[in-house]
């Protein structure tokens, strides 16, 4: 039986609001049986600890502001961030970072908002989820200057080609990849990238309920991603790279023990 973690799932999405229990048991049958639930907003960080355990050990949060709300964020953010962050069942800040595709946000204030919450997560010693769209020069550069505060953090969703991800690898960052990698339209880049990613900085995550993997076989009645199909990412990852599903998933899920400091499996068994 797989032992997988998906380390980024919007278990909040109110996609979610009528099946959630049933959702997180099907991910647990299928061998997912650790959830990261991603905050992007103060209110969604709250939500997202206020889920119920299906049992100890089984689900955590990150807690953050995803750049899209970058315009939301003011003094009162941080201090509201705060006592999150010092939940055990917090394992990072963020969701953070730089959309300059969607610039829901002025960009300006993305950046002030992304600084902050890298000083946030230096000064609490968590590691950062972070998110890049169309920013990568900036992103790069700001992580560059913060790295050396951080102890880690993880490239979420990454959906670069070769270069992005040696620029990710030389600030020590992990990889988070996701049903991207099975979208035969845009995910060649990632393709490509996909065997330079070091089997020790390798994450696994659906980023539920988005991004169902397209080559889903038989596909489901809905688009709707649940993390039950964290099973067929690693599959693909396994296949395209040349190695067993079992390895792989060893890897990714001893790296996200590590990175987010869970308890280890024996220890929740």
């Amino acid at each position: 039986m797989l032992e997988l973690i998906d380390i980024g799932v919007n278990l909040t999405h109110d996609s979610f609001d009528h099946d959630r229990g049933a959702v997180v048991a099907r991910a647990a049958a299928a061998g997912v049986t650790r959830l990261i639930v991603t905050g992007t907003s103060v209110t969604s960080s709250v939500s997202a600890l206020s889920l119920p355990e299906p049992a100890p050990g089984r689900l955590f949060a990150t807690a953050g502001i995803h750049p899209h709300h970058a315009s939301e964020f003011d003094e009162h953010s941080i201090k509201a961030l705060e006592p999150l962050l010092d939940n055990a069942r917090v394992v990072a800040v963020g969701e953070c970072g730089l959309d300059f595709f969607r610039d829901f946000s002025p960009r300006d204030m993305q950046e002030r908002a992304f600084s902050a919450q890298l000083d946030l997560a230096g000064a609490k010693g968590l590691p950062v989820f972070l998110h890049q769209r169309d920013a990568h020069e900036m992103f790069i550069a700001m992580l560059r200057q913060a790295r050396d505060r951080l102890p880690g953090g993880v490239a979420h969703c990454f959906t670069g080609g070769p270069d992005e991800l040696r620029d990710c690898l030389d600030l020590d960052l992990y990889v988070g990849v996701t049903g991207w990698v099975c979208d035969e339209r845009r995910g060649g880049p990632l393709r490509a990238a996909l065997p330079d990613i070091p089997l020790d900085r390798l994450l696994l995550e659906t980023d539920a309920p988005y991004l169902l993997p397209r080559d889903l076989k038989p596909a489901p009645p809905t688009r709707r991603n649940e993390p039950r199909f964290l099973v067929r990412v690693l599959e693909r990852v396994a296949a395209e790279t040349h190695r067993s599903i079992e390895i792989v998933a060893e890897a990714a899920t001893a790296n996200t023990e590590r990175l987010f400091g869970l308890p280890l499996r024996n220890s929740i068994l």
